[in-house]
């Protein structure tokens, strides 16, 4: 019997009755349902001192969720969206992202096209898109002290109240920089669309296989975005004595001290997306983010042409 993971936003009275629905539907047609909350993947914000992630990025799998399953629906938003790619990612299972939240930059179907979804679930007819994912590692000296999976991005900053920072990065084999900023940025290109494009970062198409460095409000002008190939690993000091906020896809962190390193390096385990549609980016931006539309002239104020 296949098996089928549900993943929902169970904050949600729209995400749990669409859950209802498709586990009637899912089991009716022969599939083994399993449910998890969403919140298994919302790590949270942590002290590293007090909260070791011994389990490392694996932590978030929620329990009945193995590798066997034909693929996990995800109920809810963007949020919803990143922290099933945490419960899934590691153990291989492919994600239908299913909107029931706001903008759904991430969303595959939205509730009017569901019926029609699961048509073709049910049938075989979908294919996959993969999208890198990074590992995020707190370390100091050899002990890993807090580790999480990131799909958008990892953002080191500066706490309120404090003054702007040094990070001296070092990108692979490269020569390390040194970045005074209020903080920095590393995404995947899915994450260039989020955090990084509002720091003044580029959009970079998910098939690049890059990762991307951006400063938050840099004290240079030399200080730019700098895109870089994915199999570089990144190592951040942050060379300031105060303790610095580390926010990974909006939904977990810790604190990082001077004496730590936060360590960044691509991902074995992407996030498998069930494409029902040809998946044409250029027409996504445009859709949710306006871009390339056409420019059109504000009419006049009923003064002359």
């Amino acid at each position: 019997m296949p098996c089928v993971g549900l993943i929902v936003n169970d904050g949600k009275d729209l995400a749990l009755a669409t859950a209802d629905a498709i586990e009637a539907r899912l089991r009716d047609a022969g599939y083994e349902v399993v449910r998890a909350s969403s919140s298994a993947g919302m790590v949270g914000f942590a002290n590293p001192d007090q909260h070791l992630r011994v389990k490392g990025h694996a932590a978030c799998v929620p329990p009945g969720f193995d590798p066997s399953m034909a693929m996990a629906m995800v109920l809810g938003g963007d949020g919803t969206v990143l922290s099933a790619a945490r419960m899934t990612a590691p153990i291989d299972v492919p994600i239908l992202t299913i909107n029931t939240g706001h903008l759904g930059f991430l969303a595959e179907t939205y509730l009017p096209e569901l019926d029609q979804a699961l048509d073709q679930v049910i049938a075989g007819e979908w294919a996959l898109e993969e999208r890198t994912t990074m590992v995020v590692s707190v370390m100091r000296g050899e002990q890993r002290r807090w580790e999480v999976i990131c799909l958008n991005e990892m953002a080191l900053h500066r706490e309120p109240l404090t003054s702007m920072c040094h990070f001296e990065i070092a990108v692979g084999r490269h020569a390390p920089v040194d970045i005074a900023a209020d903080g920095v940025i590393l995404s995947t290109p899915t994450g260039s669309t989020a955090y990084a494009l509002s720091a003044g970062g580029p959009v970079i198409t998910p098939d690049c296989p890059v990762l991307q460095l951006t400063p938050i409000a840099p004290h240079s002008l030399a200080s730019r975005a700098l895109v870089f190939s994915d199999q570089e690993p990144v190592t951040v000091f942050p060379a300031t004595p105060e303790r610095l906020m580390m926010v990974v896809d909006g939904s977990a962190g810790c604190y990082v001290w001077p004496e730590d390193r936060v360590l960044i390096r691509r991902s074995e385990h992407p996030v498998r997306f069930v494409r029902l549609a040809d998946h044409e980016f250029f027409q996504v931006l445009r859709n949710k983010l306006g871009w390339g539309l056409p420019h059109v002239a504000k009419p006049s104020n009923g003064g002359p042409a």
